[in-house]
């Protein structure tokens, strides 16, 4: 990644730079697949359908509404592949490819009886996305007499209505205490964007960037790694304290 002094590329500029990232990333991606092919690995994961909507009644209470979706909108699961995790989770500037949103959870109700809620959620873009469905998904025997502690790793930061919905959700459930690291910043040079991170930030949420022990954690943790440690990408550090400096810059 260049200096981190230089002028941000609007979008024009970024689209070169894009398609020369991207043909790197997929090349590399091939790759590894085609040797993972070789040694007998075939990646999986499972399919499954989303549901709901979110809306606030007359008295405040956060609902969840029925809504139909199309099936294959979200999917859901333990681990995630790990070529879809190294391209997808790259906290690349430019990242063309990269259309879709992966977020890795834990959810700790505060009670030894539930123990410690754990996977991921991969949105396609085309209905409810990762963010939202979460509540509706993982969290819709939501009780408000619990404690909620709940920490997302999510590939990209929220886009502005999704983080609008979850400064809505953190502002009424107040028992929920949510922490997210993003590896990348979702066009952070928007004023929307930015104003939405802003909003998260104002209900409570913690807001970092990625680092990259937390790329190693969130392998170890989220990933289908064969028991194989994660080789970082030459710039890992450089890009978190690039995207982490931004991100401080927001949200001051």
């Amino acid at each position: 990644m260049a200096d981190k002094s230089r002028t941000p590329m609007r979008k024009k500029e970024r689209k070169e730079k894009e398609s020369t990232e991207m043909s790197k990333d997929v090349k590399d991606v091939k790759n590894e697949g085609e040797q993972a092919v070789d040694n007998g690995e075939v990646p999986s994961a499972e399919a499954a359908a989303a549901n709901g909507a979110v809306g606030d009644d007359q008295n405040g209470e956060f609902q969840v509404e029925a809504l139909e979706l199309p099936p294959f909108e979200i999917i859901e699961g333990d681990r995630i592949d790990p070529f879809a995790f190294k391209f997808q989770f790259k906290n690349v500037e430019y990242s063309s490819g990269r259309n879709k949103t992966f977020l890795c959870y834990l959810v700790d109700k505060g009670s030894a009886d539930d123990g410690l809620l754990k996977g991921y959620l991969e949105d396609e873009h085309t209905g409810s996305h990762a963010e939202e469905a979460f509540f509706l998904q993982c969290l819709k025997d939501y009780d408000p007499a619990l404690k909620y502690t709940v920490t997302w790793y999510v590939s990209s930061s929220p886009c502005s209505d999704c983080a609008a919905k979850i400064a809505e959700v953190l502002r009424v459930r107040k028992n929920i205490k949510l922490s997210l690291f993003a590896a990348r910043l979702f066009e952070w040079e928007e004023t929307d964007i930015q104003d939405g991170l802003k909003a998260m930030h104002a209900a409570g949420c913690k807001l970092r960037v990625m680092k990259p022990l937390d790329f190693s954690y969130t392998w170890e943790t989220f990933v289908e790694n064969e028991e194989q440690p994660l080789n970082l990408w030459e710039d890992c550090t450089e890009n978190y304290e690039y995207y982490q400096e931004k991100l401080a810059d927001i949200l001051q």
